[in-house]
């Protein structure tokens, strides 16, 4: 799929937020149609001192929560995209980035000014921690 690139550079700009510290959170949105799956919010977790990302899917119905390493959460999240998601938005201290799929489902990068002022509680943890 043509759009599959973009969105790998799109989770190199995820894993460049956490590493500098600046990230905030991620959701997937603007889902094709009227779908069972609303959105799905990704937030960073410390257990242990241990960090993963909490992958919580938002249904009609229900929300289901799953935990992952930052490698297995690209793999879990992809899938995705384009099914039923159209954008992918990632909050961070220094710009929001949006990664989006037309109506020919090509992937683009939007870089727009910070919503947040801070990182996630977590984020802000593990710097002071220095993890």
């Amino acid at each position: 799929m043509p759009f599959q690139p973009v969105f790998a550079q799109f989770w190199e700009k995820v894993k460049e937020s956490i590493e500098n510290k600046t990230y905030a959170k991620l959701t997937l949105a603007k889902t094709i149609g009227d779908t069972e799956l609303k959105n799905i919010y990704v937030r960073p977790v410390l257990n242990d001192d241990v960090f993963s990302l909490s992958i919580t899917a938002r249904y009609k119905t229900e929300e289901v929560e799953s935990f992952h390493s930052l490698e297995e959460a690209f793999f879990v999240l992809a899938p995705y995209m384009n099914n039923p998601f159209l954008t992918a938005l990632l909050f961070t201290t220094e710009n929001d980035i949006t990664f989006k799929l037309n109506k020919k489902r090509i992937g683009s990068i939007i870089e727009q000014a910070p919503t947040f002022k801070n990182a996630s509680d977590v984020i802000l943890e593990m710097k002071e921690k220095g993890i």
